[in-house]
């Protein structure tokens, strides 16, 4: 008699991790391309190097009006934080963005919405909240709210668009954690805020909670109320959100914890387990069916 496969969260984290190259193709190329530069940049140039390449690419006044689409592009192929110092509030700021913002909520909208969506809320958020960012800034001069200083100052890296998925993937989340979500998003920039003469936070904090309201905006938006539904069947079609914003329930499911018992949810990410309920959704990417005309 053949014994039980494993169970447990370690068993699930395992498959997570094998299956999140195909689940999340994109996604898992981006992560690899900021650790790739993130070493690049810290180990692999002189120090008067790498700051030439983080001041060109870095999305301050003076380079959006010299060279704004290098310093936007450029921007989001490093990310600003630490990898090591785990005891810093720094590696805090990279844990939300890069890990859940990246890695757990990009992800997910990729296999949620497609690729081309994923994008466009990405970099839609990054670009936009930039934008938004630097006229505050320009404002803000003309007040003397913030030091001239700033027109130069170092600001790269990932935040405002993972901050902007982090804000739309609300509706991944089952609904009694929603609001509490919500206080989050916007709350961790705010706990980190630096205030100076003037009414406005530091402009990082500006540009975080602009990307988080843009994030919030597109839950409005129909098309990212439903997903895009796979399935391996012929008759499997994609069904329409509810007006509670639910999620569409799968055609065929399976759980991911390996005990082979329909009902079972997955834990892991982008697995396949029967339709939420009542509006609860799963982080990781949910259902699979045959892509829907909306597609993405």
């Amino acid at each position: 008699m053949n014994s039980p496969s494993p169970q447990g969260p370690w068993h699930g984290l395992l498959r997570t991790v094998r299956e999140y190259p195909r689940r999340a193709p994109l996604t898992a190329a981006y992560v690899c391309l900021l650790l790739v530069s993130h070493a690049w940049v810290l180990y692999g140039l002189s120090a008067d190097r790498s700051a030439a390449v983080l001041g060109h690419v870095s999305t301050n006044l003076d380079n959006l009006q010299d060279h704004p689409l290098s310093s936007l592009v450029g921007s989001v192929l490093f990310f600003d934080g630490t990898l090591t110092d785990v005891a810093s509030t720094e590696f805090v700021g990279t844990f939300i963005t890069l890990g859940l913002g990246v890695c757990c909520f990009l992800a997910r909208a990729e296999h949620r919405w497609g690729k081309r969506r994923a994008v466009a809320v990405f970099l839609g958020g990054h670009v936009a909240a930039t934008l938004v960012t630097a006229a505050v800034i320009a404002v803000a001069l003309q007040h003397d709210w913030y030091p001239a200083a700033v027109r130069q100052a170092l600001d790269y890296g990932v935040s405002y668009g993972a901050q902007t998925v982090l804000a739309i993937g609300t509706l991944a989340l089952p609904r009694r954690g929603r609001l509490p979500w919500a206080v989050f998003v916007l709350g961790w920039p705010l706990g980190g805020a630096e205030w100076t003469t003037g009414p406005l936070p530091d402009f990082t904090t500006v540009g975080h909670l602009t990307a988080a309201l843009l994030g919030f905006g597109l839950l409005a938006v129909p098309g990212f109320r439903r997903q895009r539904v796979r399935a391996t069947g012929p008759s499997a079609v994609a069904e329409p959100a509810s007006p509670t914003g639910s999620d569409p329930v799968s055609v065929q499911s399976r759980s991911l914890g390996g005990s082979g018992q329909a009902g079972q949810q997955g834990v892991a990410e982008h697995g396949r387990h029967p339709g939420p309920q009542d509006g609860e959704g799963d982080v990781s990417g949910g259902t699979e069916a045959v892509s829907a005309p909306q597609g993405g």
